[in-house]
């Protein structure tokens, strides 16, 4: 197309190919090509001059605009590429989302006007690619191969009830003094109903039972706090509850293993400047954030 172009914005494949720096037969050889894949003669040539046929005029308008869109096109992408823009679209744990992103994300589109975030809150695992995802943030030991992340910081997962429950059932000591509480469970946790400790004896497995099992952490402070029985929940979701005496700690010595908190994407090669700016961002902000 560039060398149809040339050819007639030039008046000889001579000059067109002059221009584009390539020899005559090359672009000639161009334009036969366009001409056998079009099923049609574009150029009248003869040995004095050329002119346009009525498709060779038709085409060569949609050309010219074709290929002015495509520098265009180019122009914007590069520019997206070195500028964070565009909608930037992410999943985040529901409660790790509130909790301790909610601030930082109203500092990020500040910070960043030109890009917009469509965020999904969900504990599910979202499949980047076919869901449309540029990247997810996900708490855990383990994650999916294929998948590039980058480390955020650490999480701790902890047994906490609220005063009234354990002044009216008891504290435990030990974890198999669990097989007698109220557990609240977590249906999406990696363990599920088999609550994994890391003690001073080393690791340390128990299976709970309780009156309520949810897919959402803070649906499971709330019954806990009301005194319905003992949560194994991260900090940043029961910080706050500690501090304010809603919740208290229990079995301190037995947390969960060390979670890592992630940043992933699909792919490193040619990372867009939005998603690399949003991960760089939380990287620097959440090692900045006092413990929950």
């Amino acid at each position: 197309m560039k060398a149809f172009i040339a050819v007639v914005d030039a008046g000889s494949f001579a000059a067109a190919a002059e221009r584009m720096d390539m020899s005559r037969a090359m672009v000639s050889k161009y334009v036969a090509s366009l001409e056998d894949h079009l099923g049609t003669r574009l150029l009248n040539r003869t040995t004095r001059r050329l002119s346009l046929t009525e498709s060779g005029t038709a085409f060569y308008e949609r050309s010219v605009q074709i290929l002015a869109d495509l520098s265009e096109a180019e122009q914007v992408a590069g520019a997206m590429a070195a500028v964070p823009r565009g909608v930037l679209k992410i999943a985040m744990p529901l409660s790790f989302g509130q909790h301790r992103l909610g601030p930082l994300i109203a500092e990020y589109v500040q910070t960043y006007p030109q890009v917009k975030l469509d965020i999904a809150l969900s504990d599910r695992k979202v499949d980047l690619v076919d869901e449309g995802f540029d990247l997810a943030i996900r708490i855990g030991m383990t994650l999916e191969p294929g998948l590039i992340a980058r480390k955020l910081g650490d999480e701790r997962i902890i047994i906490c009830g609220a005063p009234s429950y354990l002044e009216r059932q008891g504290i435990p000591h030990t974890p198999k003094d669990l097989a007698s509480h109220a557990c609240l469970g977590y249906t999406l946790g990696q363990g599920g109903d088999e609550w994994r400790l890391e003690g001073p004896e080393g690791p340390v497995s128990v299976r709970c039972s309780g009156p309520i099992r949810a897919d959402n952490g803070d649906m499971l402070r709330l019954a806990a706090i009301s005194g319905a029985g003992l949560v194994f929940q991260p900090r940043f979701i029961v910080g706050d509850d500690l501090r304010a005496g809603r919740l208290q700690q229990v079995l301190e010595d037995y947390q969960s293993g060390e979670m890592g908190i992630y940043a992933v994407y699909s792919s490193r090669k040619h990372l867009s400047a939005k998603v690399r700016s949003f991960v760089d961002f939380l990287a620097e902000k959440l090692t900045d954030l006092p413990p929950a």
